[in-house]
């Protein structure tokens, strides 16, 4: 049975897609490893009264030209923004983000692909879109303002928010990605069923 060309090729071009936009994200589990260590040094720092770390002439990005535990503290949450934001655009390609299972599992492979493709098309463009145009202005501002720790912790406080944007970013890659695999399996699915009604009985 011949296959649909358009289908084929949106197919493949929605695959090359979402790979594309979920590098960063299917590299990112090892950030959990970084996170372990950091909230490690952060108990046992604290259990000894540590305070100041070290410090250096040149100034660093991001910490500047110290390192002490409030530094330690705020970048725990600094690298679990930057995990939670990357690694979605790979949990989307994988298929794994919540659904509603219950609802799902009851509709055919060409209602769940409908329905993956309304909600992007309906939800997540619109709000990752949204999210990742006034971001922009949200990372600028605390750029231009320099924004940093107000407990003498970690600088450029711009670099955390800035996760936003890119997370956004990413999504939204592969989320059109994915609208293309779904146009797709749909045009494939629709050219089986024409086919196969065309067929002698």
């Amino acid at each position: 049975m011949a296959k649909n060309p358009f289908a084929t090729r949106a197919i493949s071009a929605g695959d090359m897609c979402q790979s594309v936009f979920a590098v960063l994200g299917r590299y990112s589990a090892g950030l959990v490893l970084v996170i372990i260590a950091v909230v490690l040094l952060s108990v046992v720092g604290s259990s000894f009264g540590w305070s100041d770390l070290g410090s250096w002439e040149t100034s660093l990005p991001l910490f500047g030209n110290h390192l002490n535990m409030v530094s330690i503290a705020e970048l725990q949450w600094h690298l679990f923004a930057l995990l939670v934001m990357v690694s979605g655009s790979y949990v989307l390609q994988q298929d794994r983000h919540i659904r509603v299972d219950l609802l799902s599992a009851r509709m055919s492979p060409k209602g769940r692909v409908t329905v993956d493709l309304v909600g992007d098309l309906l939800f997540l463009l619109p709000f990752f879109g949204c999210l990742a145009w006034f971001s922009f202005g949200y990372v600028e501002n605390s750029f231009l303002m320099g924004e940093q720790s107000n407990s003498g912790g970690l600088i450029d406080r711009y670099l955390v928010k800035a996760t936003m944007p890119l997370g956004a970013f990413l999504l939204l890659g592969c989320g059109l990605g994915r609208i293309l695999k779904n146009i797709g399996i749909l045009f494939q699915t629709d050219e089986c069923a024409s086919n196969k009604a065309r067929m002698p009985s």
